[in-house]
């Protein structure tokens, strides 16, 4: 069921990628201190549903904090703009 899951080094040692309507980019360092909230860690689980998810994360032992539950997206949900040039690259 657990395919993967890390802690998350602070915000001070991370980098965010900002995009401009112009196609450029820049790099900022952390940390961010204007984010109120961040994320700490993740983890990825193969189950069949969100309720499945969150059947597990009430099982899990944590007893403090907040738990963000969100699936990944999959190839159905691009669909025709996921051409098969882009699904082989």
């Amino acid at each position: 069921m657990l395919l993967a899951g890390d802690g998350l080094k602070p915000s001070s040692a991370g980098r965010r990628v900002a995009f401009d309507e112009k196609g450029g980019s820049s790099v900022l360092d952390g940390p961010f201190a204007e984010t109120k909230e961040l994320v700490a860690g993740y983890m990825i689980w193969e189950v069949s549903s969100l309720e499945e998810a969150l059947e597990w994360v009430r099982r899990s032992p944590i007893r403090s904090g907040v738990v963000e539950v969100r699936p990944l997206y999959t190839a159905e949900d691009f669909g025709e703009a996921l051409t098969p040039e882009l699904s082989e690259a």
